[in-house]
């Protein structure tokens, strides 16, 4: 019996008993490869080895300017060197 001859069958039962039927095979399957992957990083960092990065976002850094802006950036007010007045006069 494969998998969706079975889901019919779970189906037809919660349909008898007056209940919710079963999701349909692999529709969760995405969120359950994503929930591993976060229990892998978890188990990672309680270890104290280095958690990894998504591909897609280490890629994305490669391949971009390499600048990421951070908290200290946006919080930088300084004047440009030559000005000592916040007017510029």
């Amino acid at each position: 019996m494969d998998a969706m001859q079975q889901h019919m069958i779970d189906s037809y039962r919660a349909a008898q008993h007056g209940e919710l039927p079963p999701p349909l095979p692999g529709r969760h399957d995405w969120a359950v490869a994503r929930d591993v992957r976060d229990r892998r990083r978890f188990d990672a960092v309680m270890a104290g080895l280095p958690a990894r990065r998504r591909w897609r976002t280490a890629l994305r850094e490669l391949f971009t300017s390499g600048h990421r802006p951070t908290s200290a950036d946006s919080l930088d007010n300084s004047t440009p060197p030559g000005n000592s007045s916040p007017s510029g006069v």
